[in-house]
């Protein structure tokens, strides 16, 4: 009998087992691989960063809360402002060394659940990657004359600065040590090229220039997933609340509403 069979008077061929071939199983894998590609993306840049946001706040809650179980450290002098009335004179913290917590980071116009730590350094396997912000080596520290300057990501590991470019006019960014809260004000924001160091300065851009002001920058890679720019937030000092009087009104007040586009 041939290899057709008979059935209902129609001829029927059986079909060919199908074999797999080295191609189709190198096509397999190569399809595979680049699903596990796309879902390690996905972690990386959407999934990851979510979740390790959350952990990064709940850290710095955490350690916002131990500080204020502690004895509240002695009231600082006072000493006239440049308005003419009495404010107390900052508590100068010391330096950090690398990836050793210094401070922690509040920006009301990024969510009142924002408390991000700031350590000592710049080095990504060490402190931005793991840990969060990171102080630049020679900045000055919060509250001292000159400049505090810090880096984060915008993207990725928990992207701490990632809204730096929805700032306001006059938000606050508070820094908040031991003994109490050092409150900033936004004023401008800049986008420069990665070798433009000089933003760091204690006046930034001006060499040499002394002001007697206090300022504080923050610096994150622009735009979003690329490394050809640096976007850069500057701030200036405005005051230092003590821990025994509790948070400044930066921190309890809502920030204003987001300014209305221009027509």
């Amino acid at each position: 009998m041939s290899a057709s069979v008979v059935a209902g008077g129609r001829r029927h061929r059986r079909r060919p087992r199908s074999r797999a071939t080295v191609t189709s199983v190198l096509g397999e894998l190569l399809l595979t691989a680049g699903v596990l590609v796309l879902l390690f993306v996905a972690w990386q840049m959407w999934i990851g960063d979510i979740i390790i946001n959350a952990q990064k706040n709940d850290e710095g809650a955490q350690i916002s809360q131990q500080l204020a179980q502690r004895p509240a450290p002695e009231l600082p002098p006072l000493i006239e402002g440049d308005d003419g009335t009495q404010v107390y004179e900052p508590v100068i913290p010391a330096a950090p060394a690398e990836s050793v917590w210094l401070a922690n980071m509040h920006i009301p116009r990024f969510g009142a659940d924002y408390n991000k730590g700031i350590y000592g350094g710049t080095s990504r396997a060490r402190t931005l990657d793991k840990l969060g912000i990171g102080v630049y080596k020679d900045s000055k520290m919060p509250g001292e004359v000159g400049n505090f300057a810090m880096a984060g990501h915008r993207t990725t590991w928990g992207k701490p600065f990632n809204q730096l470019d929805k700032l306001q006019i006059n938000d606050a960014i508070v820094v908040e040590t031991p003994d109490g809260w050092f409150t900033y004000r936004f004023r401008t924001l800049e986008y420069v090229k990665p070798n433009q160091t000089d933003v760091l300065l204690d006046v930034p851009q001006v060499p040499g220039a002394e002001t007697g002001e206090r300022y504080i920058t923050l610096t994150a890679c622009s735009p979003l997933y690329s490394l050809a720019e640096r976007i850069v937030a500057y701030g200036v000092y405005e005051s230092f609340q003590p821990r025994a009087e509790g948070p400044p009104a930066a921190l309890t007040d809502p920030p204003p509403p987001p300014a209305a586009p221009s027509v």
